[in-house]
């Protein structure tokens, strides 16, 4: 059985995970409005993969009994001084998820949880790979500085990520 404070913990990490895929989806429509393309579409599927990690959160409530609480998401900023800034605030973003994931680790390691451990670890990998992805990006936005022509490869480049598939429930 899980915990009413486990249970509370992840609706709030569903709230978070949603709150990303705002985020995101506000810096895309930022550098769209700006001519990135490629790197709205980037944030785009970014967006989408958190969506669907909040849903992973939902689905782990709902087979193990507990009750998903839906709470209120803030209105994410909508502006940023470059891409680079937004770029910057991603990798801001995802290491304070890391957090929020390491602790309901933690959680769930103190009540016994195994089930929520599991479904956690899967989290904990899945971070490592956000934050190298974001990483990843700020540096070469920091080599292109103000290039148009270097930007402009970074925006191609990063524009052929695939928005990710939507799982069924049975897959997540």
């Amino acid at each position: 059985m899980i915990s009413d404070k486990i249970i509370k913990a992840m609706n709030d990490q569903i709230r978070k995970e949603f709150y990303s895929s705002y985020l995101y989806l506000s810096m895309a429509s930022y550098l769209h409005s700006k001519g990135f393309d490629g790197m709205g579409g980037w944030m785009r599927a970014q967006a989408m993969e958190e969506a669907i990690h909040a849903m992973k959160f939902f689905d782990h409530l709902i087979e193990r009994g507990g009750d998903v609480e839906l709470q209120p998401i803030e209105q994410p900023p909508a502006e940023w001084k470059s891409p680079l800034e937004a770029f910057r605030g991603a990798l801001d973003h995802e290491r304070m998820i890391t957090g929020t994931i390491n602790d309901l680790y933690k959680m769930a390691s103190d009540e016994n949880d195994y089930a929520s451990r599991t479904m956690l670890q899967w989290f904990i990998d899945e971070q490592i790979e956000e934050e190298t992805n974001a990483e990843k990006n700020v540096r070469m936005l920091e080599i292109a500085g103000e290039s148009g022509q270097a930007l402009l490869m970074i925006d191609k480049d990063l524009g052929v990520r695939m928005m990710p598939l939507v799982p069924s429930v049975k897959e997540v």
